[in-house]
Formats: C-alpha cells, sequence, structure tokens
C-alpha cells in the first residue's frame, strides 16, 4: 500500500511497533499521511525512427530535473544550518550525475541500442546499476556507501521518470501542522522539502539507518524512526500517535497515561538537548579527570560538515571504499589526493585516519571489475578471501597509487595511514616496504611531502590479529579495533543472524576478552588503541569500553556528544569492575545485564 492510500478502519486498542532509530526526541500528534501518486511501470517498445524523439523527451526531463534540484537547493535556505551542510553536497551529486554520468549514458544507449523508450531505459537502467550497487554490500559497516548510491541512482530515475510522464511530485506543505508523518518510505528529496517546525515527528515502513535520508533527518532534527514493519496496516489518520525517535517505537492510540509520561519525557529530552550543545565546549573526561579522546568515522565526504560541527578532535576512520564505486574507471592518484586533501584542511589540524581500500571479492565494483590491470576473482568463500590488505597486496599498482596519495596529502595536515584486515605480520612489512619506496620516489620528484612519513596502524577485525596483538604492536604505530568485523569473525556470525539467534553481538564475553587481549598490548608496547565499530556509538556501553582500558573511541558523528555526556557520568574506578564481570560472564545477555544494572545504579 502506498503512502496517500487511506488504511482501513482499525480499532482505537492501543498499539506498539518498533523500528530503527533514526533522531532522538519525543513526536506526539495525529497521524498523517502524504499522498504520492504511483509511478507508472512502462514496458515500451519503439521503431528505429523514434529514437531522435525519445532523446529529445530524455533530454527535456533531464533538463527539467536540474531545474528542479536547483529549486530545491535555492529552498536550503529556509532549513537549519546543520541540514544545509549535510543536503547541498546531495544535491550538487545528483545534478552531477544529471550531466554527462555513466548513469546518462547508459539511458541514452538503451533508447538507441535496444529500442525502448525513455521512460523504460529510465527505468530498466537506473534499476540495473541500483542492484549492481546493492550487490556490492559485504555487511552494514562497509555496505552502507554503496546502499546510499544505489538509493541516489533511484531517486534520479524516479524524478526523470516523473518528468518523463507528467506526474506530480510529493507534497507536504498542505499538511496540517504538529502530526506525525507516516510514509511508505521517504526518499531524500522528499526529505530535503520536510520543513523541521511542521511535523511533530516522522515514521516510515521502510528505510534504514545508513541511507541518505536518514541523515538528513538527522541533520533536520526532528524526531524520526524508519523501518517500521506493519506501520501502514496499523496507522489510522488523525489518530493520535506518539513517536520516540531514542527507541524507534511509535505507540497508535495511546491511552491518557501514555500520553501524559510522553509529553514529560518530551520536555526532559528537550532539556538534554539543550545540554548536549553545551557539550561542545567541554572536555571529555571522565568524573575523575581521565581524558577520552573522541573522533568521528567518515565514510562519505557529505558527512564533513557533520564531523566539523560533531565536537569530534579528528577523524578516526576515514573509508576510502566510496572513491572507487559507482565508477567505470579506477580513481587516479591526483583524482585521491584532492579528496583526502579536502578532508584534512576541512579538519583544520585535527588528525585524520585514512584506511586503505578495504575490497573484497564479494563486491563487484566495477572499476575494479572493469580494469585489466587489476585482479579481482570470484572466490566460493568470499569473506575469508581477498579482503582488504590482501586484495591490495596482489594488486601492487593499486597499493602505490592509494600510498602515494595519502603521502601527498598528508603534507597538508596530521595524516595516520591505517591498513585493514591484517592477520599476519608480513603483511604490515610489505606495506611498510611499499610506504617507504613511495616516499623515496616522490621524494626525488621534489613532491611535497610533511616532515616524517605518516604512522601506519593496522585494524584489529581478525582473531589472529587480536591474538597476535602482542607481536603486531612492535611493527605499527596504533591499533583500531574494528567491532564489526571482529564480532563476524570470532562468533562465525554474520550480523543478519543477530535478532534470530543473538550469535552476532559485540558484548559477547569472547569478543571481550580480545578486545582487552588487543588493549593490554598496546599499552605494555605504547601503542595507542582506538575502537572505530559500531560499539563505539553506544553510550550505555561507554563504562565497559573504558574498564576494558580504551581511551580512544571513533564513531559516527551523530553520536559524538551522546558519547561524551557518557563519558563525563562516568568514573573510570567503577568501571574496571564492571569489566572484569563482563570478561567472566558466561554469554551477552549477561554483559547486557551488567551494563543495565550499572545504569541503575548511577
Amino acid at each position: 500500500m502506498r503512502s496517500g492510500d487511506a488504511p482501513p478502519r482499525k480499532s482505537r486498542r492501543q498499539t506498539r511497533l518498533g523500528g530503527t532509530p533514526i533522531m532522538p526526541g519525543i513526536g506526539i500528534g495525529p497521524i498523517t499521511f502524504a499522498e504520492e501518486p504511483a509511478l507508472p511501470n512502462p514496458r515500451q517498445k519503439i521503431a528505429a525512427s523514434d529514437i531522435q524523439a525519445e532523446l529529445r523527451q530524455f533530454d527535456d526531463a533531464a533538463k527539467q530535473a536540474r531545474k528542479q534540484l536547483g529549486k530545491l537547493k535555492a529552498r536550503l535556505t529556509t532549513l537549519p544550518e546543520e541540514a544545509q551542510t549535510e543536503i547541498a553536497p546531495l544535491i550538487e551529486a545528483h545534478l552531477h550525475m544529471l550531466g554527462s554520468s555513466r548513469l546518462m549514458r547508459a539511458i541514452q544507449s538503451a533508447i538507441e541500442d535496444r529500442l525502448v523508450s525513455a521512460a523504460t531505459a529510465v527505468i530498466e537502467v537506473a534499476e540495473d546499476q541500483a542492484r549492481t550497487l546493492l550487490a556490492l554490500r559485504r555487511g552494514a559497516d562497509d555496505g552502507a556507501a554503496a546502499a546510499r548510491q544505489a538509493e541516489e541512482v533511484r531517486d534520479i530515475g524516479r524524478r526523470l521518470l516523473r518528468n518523463l510522464t507528467h506526474l506530480p511530485f510529493r507534497s507536504f506543505s498542505g499538511l496540517p501542522q504538529g502530526g506525525i508523518l507516516v510514509a511508505e518510505q521517504l526518499r531524500p528529496s522528499d526529505a530535503a522539502l520536510i520543513d523541521p517546525a511542521h511535523f511533530a515527528g516522522i515514521a516510515t515502513e521502510e528505510g534504514s539507518a545508513d541511507s541518505h535520508t536518514a541523515v538528513m533527518l538527522r541533520a533536520i532534527g526532528v524526531p524520526a524512526a524508519l523501518g517500521i514493519p506493519g506501520l501502514l496496516a496499523a496507522a489510522r489518520p488523525g489518530s493520535t500517535a506518539i513517536l520516540d525517535g531514542e527507541s524507534g517505537a511509535i505507540i497508535l492510540n495511546p491511552g491518557q497515561r501514555g500520553l501524559a509520561e510522553a509529553a514529560r519525557l518530551r520536555t526532559s529530552f528537550a532539556r538534554a538537548q539543550r545540554g548536549l550543545v553545551r557539550l561542545r565546549r567541554l572536555a571529555s573526561e571522565t568524573l575523575d579527570h581521565v581524558p577520552i579522546e573522541l573522533q568521528a568515522n567518515l565514510e562519505l565526504p557529505f558527512e564533513l560538515p557533520m564531523v566539523a560541527q560533531s565536537g569530534a578532535t579528528g577523524i578516526g576512520l576515514m573509508r576510502t571504499e566510496f572513491l572507487f564505486m559507482n565508477r567505470e574507471t579506477v580513481p587516479d592518484e591526483d583524482t585521491q589526493y584532492t579528496i583526502y586533501r579536502e578532508a584534512i584542511e576541512a579538519m583544520d589540524g585535527d588528525p585524520v585516519t585514512i584506511r586503505l581500500l578495504d575490497w573484497g571479492s564479494d563486491k563487484e565494483a566495477e572499476a575494479l571489475v572493469a580494469s585489466d590491470a587489476i585482479s579481482v576473482a570470484r572466490e566460493a568463500n568470499p569473506a575469508l578471501g581477498l579482503r582488504g590488505i590482501r586484495l591490495l597486496l596482489q594488486n601492487p599498482k593499486l597499493l602505490e597509487t592509494q600510498i602515494a596519495a595519502v603521502l601527498r596529502a598528508a603534507a597538508f595536515g596530521p595524516v595516520r595511514i591505517l591498513v585493514p584486515m591484517v592477520s599476519r605480520i608480513s603483511e604490515i612489512e610489505t606495506v611498510r616496504h611499499e610506504v617507504d619506496r613511495v616516499w623515496r620516489r616522490l621524494r626525488t620528484r621534489q613532491t611535497r611531502l610533511p616532515a616524517l612519513a605518516p604512522p601506519i596502524g593496522i585494524m584489529v577485525e581478525t582473531p589472529a590479529a587480536a591474538l597476535n596483538a602482542t607481536a603486531f604492536a612492535r611493527h605499527v604505530a596504533f591499533f583500531a579495533i574494528g567491532t564489526n568485523d571482529l564480532t563476524m569473525y570470532a562468533m562465525a556470525a554474520d550480523r543478519a543472524l543477530s535478532d534470530r539467534t543473538g550469535l552476532y553481538d559485540p558484548l559477547n564475553p569472547a569478543v571481550l576478552r580480545l578486545i582487552a587481549m588487543t588493549v593490554a598490548a598496546g599499552e605494555n608496547a605504547g601503542v595507542s588503541v582506538s575502537i572505530c565499530g559500531e560499539l563505539a556509538s553506544r553510550p550505555e556501553a561507554v563504562p565497559l569500553l573504558i574498564g576494558l582500558g580504551l581511551r580512544q573511541f571513533s564513531m559516527h558523528g551523530g553520536a559524538v556528544l551522546r558519547v561524551k555526556r557518557a563519558v563525563r557520568a562516568t568514573e573510570v574506578t567503577s568501571c574496571i569492575g564492571l569489566a572484569e564481570a563482563a570478561l567472566m560472564a558466561s554469554g551477552a545477555k549477561v554483559v547486557h545485564a551488567l551494563i543495565a544494572q550499572t545504569a541503575i545504579g548511577s
């Protein structure tokens, strides 16, 4: 059912539905739906004599789309500053893709070569490219960029199709103020049209925390939850609802007691948000004055403004996979250098940790597959195959190019090089040798470089790296613990098994022991240790992680202030006992209970 369809009549019994939390906050108001005319799904062949006419129609639709995005860009001045910094780069990316891009060329070729109408070409090509991008996903950690780019391609396809078929776009301005906006899904272009003062909350049946839409909703600041199964069937226009953006739950037809409690929580949340803003100016330290360094992960360039405003003291993990996605050719040294330099300069002296390409053979990156000079073979078990540094060592030119770009960019600010998927000492030795060799080559050419080569560290995301951390510490300057993959490999469980079996849980004592082992090895050798997986962004886990000895955290920018608040409410001496109990626990459920007891006790 579409978001504009009138749901069937339902009883007024209170119903609670759970989804994915996107933007914390409490929204209270009547349910309101935004109608959107359904898109057609034409499959039409044309005669050769019609090709030029279809190409002209497609060109007109693309011109109209560019004008629409131009107007949308002008409207951004009415949105909060943080929303502007989030959304403007996305509009620029869409405008770029509506120019001489691979998507546009493929649509034109489909019209000419396959003799299909412009509308048919748009549908088929956009969907083919989106599916190709989604096939690149390996997991929730590194697959987010692929999912976002697939979302962009589909969004552009829908815009072109609406222009070709003269169908109106979704409108929010005529909806009543103060309601809970409910929809099947919201696209980034929809989110850009939302006035943050117009709705009390936003809830959709589809969507994920990794999407561009989620990023925009967080920037706009409206309480929001996405991916709520059964929402459209249960919601009734005009009925009262409570949306809890912290838990991702929506309560339909709440009673008076529930409404009163929600109103109290809304007031408390507003007070806490004012406190978070003040936290930007305060030190990240515990109650007993132990400093805890908080940095941000960077997955896509458009996230830079959010990172800069988050209060983070640097980029603890800059993923570079986006450079190789949705491209026909591998990015050359100058292209990579420009992107790295922009990120380094944007951080204005704060350190940037650049992770080398972490790609696996299960991901069919067109830029890698299309290159004759790069070996990317299909494997029966790709998660245990040529991933990360393994793939780079099989393709020395790819590694050399990226290292050269990083070394050149390091002249503009402090940089660290992070090596992914390391399991053997020989791998880090080879990387160090390659850095030295490229450094000498660039020096010979009198290329501008920093005074010293950047320090080299490894991702501790395989049990081998954690178990052998003492030996690795003699060869690297720092460790970065990636709890997402470390949990997967330690538990032999994919993230998708989390809900059904509980196997995938970074709070499992087995995973915690690997973390503790790595921290101890780092401390003994004077090697800094950070944690950069999803666990680092969970405020409730802060006391446990501090108790394990971690003093550096890297997370998505939106979590920095919430984690800082948890840090400033924590005392190191009380964390040690929690960590010791967690390490001796019989399972993850016990650790969760220990964390909950600590929170209640505080």
